[in-house]
């Protein structure tokens, strides 16, 4: 395990000034569930100089509603999201997302910000001692493309990286429509991703951490979902994952959105296959449309064309968990 420096900050603006510190060789740390990895397989070409713990700085594990919103610490742990009854009962999406990532022993090490902003787990990219130098670490080839691509995109390719996102509780985010609250700005959940740069997972600078989340309160009506396809269920990264939110006026779809996880390079929004609900009644029919107009334009892989099949099932369960 190659060394690297510690530093436990006490202040947001510690954390930004160490940060700025190292230029971008440095990362802060808080449940340790991903980074560690990366230094103890040594799977960077350049690992990091430094870990600046944020554990200690206070305010960043605090979760509450207040005036309409539902604020979450960064540190929040999994677990706590899981298994909290208000966010089970109004925010039902994200806390089946919560209590359904990884084991009971990660959930209580890790955090909502370090799920969100977790790094690819793209076989490749992940393969110990660096043996695959891929797009993804400022290579020029994606080793998936002609290889093993059982788990990767099924919507094609970020300069040439066909790795996807693994978060679970990203699609809930979302569809909930919340913010991101960094160090420098706030931003909705669903524009953090570049459009560009294979080796980012999001556009926080390297200077930049998040701190917290803001959650509006649901509107009347609304009810929500997630669910996952995994091989091993009750440790495994996804799949595929979905999350969709439904608000309804009697049988009548008012709103809807639907996120799915896994399959792309970022969360995938199928707009116009959730605009197609709305005005209709709910049912079986409506449900498998929207699950086949979700993965409309899927591009998949030589080894992966199931997932667009799991795609279409898991929209239309979520959808129906929300009658």
């Amino acid at each position: 395990m190659v060394r690297f420096k510690h530093f436990n900050a006490s202040t947001i603006e510690e954390a930004v000034a160490l940060l700025s510190q190292f230029e971008g060789k440095a990362k802060v740390i808080a449940g340790g569930t991903d980074v560690i990895g990366l230094y103890k397989d040594n799977i960077l070409q350049k690992p990091y100089e430094a870990l600046i713990n944020i554990k200690n700085i206070p305010g960043l594990e605090e979760m509450k509603e207040e005036d309409g919103v539902l604020k979450l610490g960064a540190l929040v742990r999994l677990e706590d999201i899981g298994h909290n009854a208000m966010i089970k009962e109004k925010y039902t999406t994200l806390a089946l997302a919560a209590r359904y990532t990884a084991s009971p022993h990660i959930r209580e090490m890790g955090t909502i910000g370090g799920n969100v902003c977790q790094n690819s787990r793209c076989w490749y990219y992940r393969c110990p001692n660096n043996r695959f130098p891929c797009a993804r670490k400022g290579g020029d080839e994606c080793y998936a493309d002609d290889g093993d691509n059982r788990y990767h995109s099924i919507f094609g390719d970020v300069k040439d990286c066909l790795a996807v996102n693994p978060s679970d509780t990203l699609p809930a985010l979302i569809v909930l429509g919340a913010k991101a609250v960094t160090t420098k700005r706030t931003l909705d959940v669903a524009d953090m991703f570049p459009e560009k740069d294979p080796t980012k997972m999001t556009i926080i600078d390297d200077d930049e951490f998040i701190t917290g989340f803001q959650i509006p309160e649901p509107v009347a009506g609304m009810k929500s979902s997630w669910k996952k396809f995994a091989i091993r269920k009750s440790i495994d990264f996804p799949i595929v994952n979905c999350a969709s939110m439904v608000v309804s006026n009697g049988d009548t779809v008012e709103d809807a959105k639907i996120c799915l996880n896994a399959v792309h390079y970022k969360p995938y929004v199928p707009t116009r296959a959730a605009d197609y609900l709305k005005g209709k009644a709910l049912d079986e029919e409506a449900a498998e449309t929207t699950g086949e107009a979700a993965v409309w334009g899927a591009k998949p892989l030589a080894m992966n064309e199931y997932k667009i099949h799991i795609a279409k099932g898991l929209v239309k369960q979520t959808l129906l968990d929300c009658r």
